[in-house]
């Protein structure tokens, strides 16, 4: 009797805790996975995770961010969005330390991004994959198309440099940092007032190690007929006088010791180095001018605007064994790597 009765009991009650365990068990991870380079770059608040008022310390896989690619927008965790970023930002074959200072540059500009939003471009979304706007990004499959047999180290290499840092930023003063960064410098990075005529207090010029030895086309040409120069060059500076032996186009260049040009006279009109780069798609405002077989030859060196991180730079200090937090401290001037938020 008392053993048909307890029989009974644990049935009863069944009837009742079974809906309720279901109900707690912790729900699968949602969403899954989604499907070398020169300069980066507001943005819609970040979505906090559900029943908080902000996002919390650590919590990457909590984080939600609407990403327009292409002409779609995803919803996805700051977790995929960084490992998207990652993949197409920074070549996996470098130090994992450079990985990961890369992921937490990553984590921030996003975050100081969004922070500072909506963005003209697209403020429904939080960021795009435009590099020109925000940050590239490319999908696990995409990646794995062009790592092939490495494709499951280099994914986990990626995966890796996120999960370990989960949840950190560059902060100045307690916020994210405006965490730029380009693929090489010609020395030393450059300081913000000289490229944005914006004065960052953490976006200073420091030494950056690399060279030719480490970088690929390290060293580089472009070269313009006189014609082509001279169209490209009126269309934006209708003043310049442009007659006469090309050679004597080019006066007054202003360069900083590693060969950056700060500015020159162009047939009279002063130009910015950094206008000219833009104007002629030059692969950084390091360069020397040459004429030679009716050309006009521009070399530079190193690659993009050069304000912040150099990605280069990052693995050279990380192969000499440099930690992530001690890269992005050297080259964001002033700043701590921590969680944020940081209260």
């Amino acid at each position: 009797m008392r053993r048909s009765f307890a029989i009974s009991l644990c049935l009863v009650l069944s009837l009742f805790l079974f809906p309720w365990l279901h109900a707690a068990a912790p729900p699968e991870d949602a969403p899954p996975d989604s499907a070398d380079s020169g300069d980066r770059g507001d943005k819609a608040p970040l979505l906090p995770p559900a029943g908080d008022a902000r996002p919390q310390p650590g919590t990457d896989a909590g984080m939600v961010l609407r990403v327009k690619r292409g002409e779609g927008i995803e919803e996805m965790t700051m977790e995929t969005y960084l490992r998207g970023v990652l993949r197409a930002e920074m070549p996996a074959s470098f130090q994992q330390e450079a990985l990961k200072a890369q992921a937490v540059a990553a984590r921030t500009y996003i975050l100081y991004k969004t922070a500072h939003g909506p963005i003209a471009n697209h403020p429904e979304a939080d960021a795009c994959d435009d590099i020109h706007c925000c940050q590239a990004f490319k999908s696990e499959e995409d990646a794995a198309a062009g790592w092939g047999a490495m494709t499951l180290q280099y994914e986990e290499k990626v995966r890796s440099a996120v999960s370990e840092t989960d949840g950190e930023a560059v902060l100045y003063q307690g916020a994210p940092a405006l965490t730029v960064f380009h693929s090489s410098s010609a020395g030393e990075t450059r300081d913000s007032l000289e490229v944005w005529a914006s004065d960052v207090p953490y976006l200073k010029s420091v030494a950056s190690p690399e060279g030719a030895g480490q970088v690929p086309n390290y060293n580089s040409q472009a070269g313009f007929t006189p014609e082509a120069f001279k169209t490209a060059l009126l269309a934006r500076y209708p003043d310049a006088r442009l007659g006469g032996e090309p050679s004597n186009w080019f006066t007054n260049i202003q360069q900083e010791e590693n060969g950056t040009v700060t500015s020159l006279q162009i047939g009279g009109v002063t130009v910015k180095g950094t206008e000219l780069r833009s104007l002629l798609g030059l692969r950084s405002t390091a360069f020397t001018i040459s004429f030679g077989e009716g050309q006009i030859l521009f070399s530079t060196t190193g690659y993009g605007h050069g304000v912040g991180m150099s990605q280069y730079g990052a693995n050279v200090m990380a192969e000499e064994g440099k930690g992530y937090r001690e890269i992005l401290t050297w080259y964001y001037t002033g700043t701590t790597v921590g969680p944020y938020p940081s209260g």
